[in-house]
């Protein structure tokens, strides 16, 4: 008799600022749906940082771009990402690598948070090369100044308008 009931759903938290959500972001997430039960593209309160777009914008941006996946679940946290981890039992974190200054970085907090939560793991996904150079920090400053930044954010959002 097979019981699944025993098996640990495989939860994975993308976590960012999504200040917006860019064309690489979708990517990352889309081509990770195969590997996880769950993917929660959860939104950090960075204190480090002050959000351009109100927070419930970027979640209303995340949720229109995944409605049609099931396994995706759009939240914000505060804190650790790997207390957030903890409190919605997910055992991965995904993230997605542009360039090898951002393998660097994120293997530092990978190792860190791997030092505070030993069972979580750290999945990287190379992101597309057309996506490389695409950060949200271009993105906002090109929207800020006017431009069109649609190329580089998922076709279904319209956010200059």
């Amino acid at each position: 008799m097979d019981d699944r009931s025993n098996i640990m759903e495989k939860i994975a938290v993308f976590a960012g600022s999504f200040d917006p959500i860019t064309a690489g972001h979708e990517s990352i997430v889309k081509r990770a749906l195969p590997l996880f039960d769950k993917i929660y593209v959860a939104i950090g309160h960075n204190t480090t940082k002050q959000g351009y777009f109100p927070l419930e914008k970027r979640m209303g941006w995340i949720r229109k771009v995944f409605e049609q996946e099931k396994k995706v679940f759009v939240d914000q946290f505060t804190g650790l990402t790997v207390d957030y981890c903890k409190k919605i039992n997910a055992s991965y974190l995904l993230r997605g690598l542009r360039t090898a200054a951002d393998f660097e970085y994120e293997r530092a907090v990978a190792q860190l948070n791997k030092a505070m939560m030993p069972s979580i793991e750290t999945v990287f996904l190379l992101t597309l090369p057309e996506h490389s150079p695409i950060n949200s920090s271009i993105v906002r400053e090109i929207i800020r100044q006017g431009g069109d930044a649609s190329l580089f954010l998922p076709k279904s959002l319209n956010i200059n308008n």
